[in-house]
């Protein structure tokens, strides 16, 4: 990966680029920050450019024999640590290894969670167990194939067992020459001290609103620049954050519409008088209740949050509001009816239906009986 490609964090990809210009680069470094700001990302990008024959002062070449091999994530002095799950005693990372590469050039940005996905692990803990540290040592005392630094990467550290962290402890006190250690975690503290006293700590921010903005709209993912902006804000310096909520837009689409019909007919019914509308109601929540029971949890998920934004909208401080246009654009018109008279019994009420409908309740009564309580604490307006 170049660090052309790493979204944002220019900051950071200069410090590393000094490293190597001051020919001072420690031998063990601990990339931490929260998820999606692009930590895999830029100790990809710094072990490419180490490699490089022929890099600049601001990134690899991206053409010689070893940018191609990186490009690959195949370069013989890569060593990449990562949490699996073992189906047998036996299994090590090595059965994972082609599919881990595999997943990370098609995804580029991803999480633990899209990972274990990838190995039909969603309910089971993933782990980096005790083998393969032993598997790292033996690695990184053969002989480096090029003139540089062989480089591990352990993505998700923290996900190390005891013993693991302990062997991987006496690697960073005697390294192998010429060798560099990149741990990267988003739970730094989960990892023993005496490994964070022997590491160079760096802080990966939250990537910068106009640097993901700029990266959804090169990539076509939204159409303006607006839209851009809107969802940057709402990822929150997450860029993985921001991808997830544009490859989500149908659902979150979806989920809009059953909110404003949810909130137009209890409004019609408390405010407008209209008693009838009350049938319709009932056929709302059958229809909800008719889904699946993940997607019902969804819907009041992202209803909790809504309720929170419209009633934030109502202050009009924009720093403080996470929507998007079209979320905005549903609030111009029903914001009014969410004020401190209902706003805490109204998310009270979705809480508690999402908990019923975990816990295998009767979905069509629950949520009836939420469309019910909706209206009666609309009219507290």
């Amino acid at each position: 990966m170049l660090f052309s490609e790493v979204i944002g964090q220019e900051a950071i990809k200069q410090q590393l680029r000094q490293s190597v210009a001051d020919g001072r680069i420690p031998h063990a470094q601990l990339l931490y920050g929260k998820r999606g700001v692009g930590k895999l990302q830029l100790a990809l990008a710094f072990a490419q450019y180490l490699a490089c024959e022929n890099r600049t002062d601001t990134d690899a070449c991206g053409h010689c024999p070893s940018c191609l091999q990186y490009s690959k994530l195949q370069h013989p002095d890569l060593h990449l640590m990562f949490p699996y799950t073992k189906e047998d005693q036996k299994d090590t990372s090595d059965i994972y290894i082609s599919k881990f590469r595999e997943f990370i050039i098609n995804n580029t940005y991803f999480d633990l969670n899209d990972w274990q996905s990838a190995l039909s692990a969603a309910n089971k803990q993933t782990i980096i167990y005790e083998v393969e540290s032993s598997i790292l040592l033996r690695q990184l005392s053969m002989k480096a194939y090029g003139n540089g630094y062989k480089v591990a990467i352990i993505w998700h550290a923290e996900k190390m067992n005891e013993v693991c962290q302990n062997k991987l402890l006496k690697m960073l006190e005697e390294p192998p020459e010429k060798t560099l250690f990149l741990l990267i975690t988003e739970r730094p503290e989960l990892l023993l001290t005496t490994i964070l006293s022997r590491v160079r700590q760096i802080h990966v921010p939250q990537v910068d609103d106009q640097d993901i903005a700029v990266s959804l709209l090169a990539s076509e993912r939204v159409e303006t620049y607006q839209d851009a902006h809107a969802i940057a804000h709402i990822a929150s310096g997450s860029y993985l954050k921001a991808l997830k909520i544009t490859s989500s837009d149908k659902k979150e689409a979806e989920n809009l519409e059953l909110f404003r019909q949810l909130f137009t007919l209890a409004t019609d019914i408390a405010i407008n008088r209209q008693i009838d509308k009350i049938i319709e109601l009932r056929k709302w929540s059958d229809t909800l209740a008719a889904k699946p029971r993940e997607r019902q949890k969804d819907f009041l998920d992202y209803a909790g949050r809504q309720l929170r934004e419209n009633y934030i909208s109502n202050f009009q401080i924009p720093q403080i509001n996470y929507q998007t246009t079209d979320e905005q654009r549903f609030s111009r018109d029903f914001a009014r009816f969410f004020s401190s008279n209902n706003i805490s019994q109204l998310a009270e009420e979705f809480a508690l239906a999402q908990r019923h409908i975990e816990q295998n309740a009767n979905s069509k009564i629950v949520l009836f009986d939420l469309c019910l309580k909706t209206t009666m604490y609309v009219k507290k307006k």
